[in-house]
């Protein structure tokens, strides 16, 4: 596989956060969280979409009512399974902890959010959480600007037993590349703490729009050459495969409507996160057919 562009190495949170969970508010100055917890919920087929957007609705509305300071990120895949990741970010295990507690604390938020996973149970087919660590020497660039991301695209690697080394060395190469040749890739690069194999690490790119992917692809020639022309692309290709086991990219879109963000989100683009619902023109009356003349 070759890593030439930030859709192959890169990839901003694609992923999820326990909707049973509260994470602290993630601002737009503030630095990439250390520790990424998502929850992934794999949706039967066809019970995506609006019966999702409802059932997720139910977590909200509780958490709303409740006050309650959980803050997490929803997103859809636009490739491979059909599925919904919730991401939550927190700054240490023990922030997860006390969090989780005010959770058992609350009866009344306790019981809104049983209940709606019982509803939204009927729709999913499986769900998994996995939790990450952040890296920040594998990392590039990184943005921290979670609220304007609107596409994020998440690289799974899994390096050989033995091989993190390797690994190391396969990433430096590629983000000196992409410096000397001053394209626009950015990532922030995750190790897996639990839930997943050893060895396994994500790279994940947010942006505003999906053009940036396209910009991606644009910057790859620089990138080759920045890393030395075909023999460059040769010797990276060799150290990947040395290094890594297994890769691959999934696309992702960020859904409002599932997301449960801070007021501060909401007020700074209150047209993404709470978005009016459309509302249908009046039907204009029958016209009425001209009255036959009497005999």
């Amino acid at each position: 596989m070759k890593i030439i562009s930030p859709v192959l190495l890169g990839l901003s949170l694609a992923v999820a956060g326990s909707t049973l969970t509260v994470a602290q508010d993630a601002s737009t100055t503030s630095p990439l969280p250390k520790i990424l917890q998502f929850t992934i919920e794999y949706t039967k087929p066809y019970k995506g979409g609006a019966a999702h957007d409802k059932t997720e609705s139910a977590f909200i509305a509780a958490e709303q009512k409740a006050k309650f300071p959980v803050y997490y990120i929803a997103m859809n895949s636009m490739s491979g399974k059909a599925r919904a990741l919730f991401m939550t970010r927190y700054d240490s295990f023990a922030d997860w902890e006390k969090d989780n507690k005010l959770v058992d604390s609350n009866p009344t938020l306790g019981a809104g959010l049983e209940h709606a996973a019982l509803a939204d149970g009927e729709l999913l087919d499986e769900v998994d959480s996995v939790v990450y660590t952040y890296d920040e020497d594998l990392s590039f660039h990184p943005h921290s600007d979670l609220d304007k991301h609107r596409v994020y695209q998440i690289s799974v690697f899994h390096v050989r037993p033995g091989k993190q080394k390797e690994w190391r060395e396969v990433v430096k190469m590629v983000k000196d590349a992409h410096e000397k040749a001053g394209t626009s890739a950015h990532w922030g690069m995750y190790e897996i703490a639990f839930g997943a194999p050893d060895g396994t690490f994500i790279a994940l790119t947010g942006d505003p729009s999906m053009s940036a992917i396209d910009l991606g692809y644009s910057e790859d020639k620089k990138f080759v050459a920045a890393l030395g022309g075909d023999e460059g692309m040769r010797k990276l290709d060799e150290k990947f495969g040395d290094a890594v086991e297994s890769s691959h990219s999934e696309l992702f879109t960020v859904n409002p409507k599932q997301s449960y963000v801070s007021d501060d989100w909401i007020k700074a683009d209150p047209g993404f996160w709470r978005p009016k619902a459309a509302t249908m023109p009046a039907a204009k009356p029958a016209a009425m057919a001209p009255k036959k003349p009497t005999p």
